[in-house]
């Protein structure tokens, strides 16, 4: 059973059966994040897109790990030419990796380096790694096609932005829960900064009345799914 670790804002940390990954390690500069990149082991380092409170410390943490970076095309191709390995991807697409299947969906938002360099789309992540699948919705706004990811994935675990402003705010990461039909739900990207400055339990109150499980998982801690 993989054991998923909230590291504030949008990274998560999965450790599996074989494998461990990190997802948009936004640490450095954090200041509500627990850990430093130069803490980080992992064997994959996922980035959903490119602004810097996601793409954050990966190269540090690929470098220091040897390990390798899993992006859209763009985006994988700007980390290999800063030095680490990667493994390019898109929208739709799907892979079979040591750690298990990844698939890429889409994600409405925009996608650039800290520098302003475009790169290309946004993207979600479903991650099945040893038999149980989370949804990493990335930086994105309310889309119908959620439906349709919730109908064609049985998804045990979903993370949401709720920060409203850049993504989705609470009562539209509602109603993605609705669609998605996933088991149990993590709300993320709020908290970090004033502009995204929102109470998570208001989220997990509301999935409550409409009959959805919700959990607001404190920086540092802890779920199996």
């Amino acid at each position: 059973m993989p054991k998923l670790t909230f590291l504030g804002h949008s990274a998560f940390l999965i450790e599996g059966h074989s494998n461990t990954l990190i997802i948009d390690p936004f640490l450095n500069d954090n200041p509500l994040a627990e850990i430093k990149a130069s803490e980080v082991k992992a064997d994959y380092v996922l980035v959903t897109h490119g602004h810097g409170d996601h793409l954050g410390d990966s190269i540090e943490i690929a470098k220091n790990n040897d390990a390798t970076v899993i992006s859209t095309y763009e985006l994988a191709s700007y980390c290999e030419r800063q030095g680490v390995k990667s493994h390019p991807m898109h929208i739709g697409g799907a892979h079979i990796f040591p750690f298990g299947r990844l698939k890429l969906t889409i994600a409405h938002h925009g996608s650039s380096t800290p520098d302003g360099a475009y790169m290309g789309e946004p993207s979600g992540m479903l991650i099945t790694m040893d038999g149980k699948t989370f949804y990493h919705a990335g930086d994105t706004g309310l889309f119908l096609d959620m439906k349709l990811i919730g109908e064609m994935n049985h998804i045990d675990i979903a993370a949401l932005p709720i920060g409203d402003n850049f993504t989705m705010g609470i009562d539209d990461a509602v109603k993605a829960a609705e669609f998605l039909n996933a088991k149990h739900y993590l709300p993320m990207h709020y908290g970090t900064f004033g502009l995204i400055d929102v109470d998570p339990h208001h989220f997990v109150e509301k999935l409550a009345g409409n009959g959805l499980k919700g959990t607001v998982l404190p920086v540092g801690y802890s779920i199996d799914f």
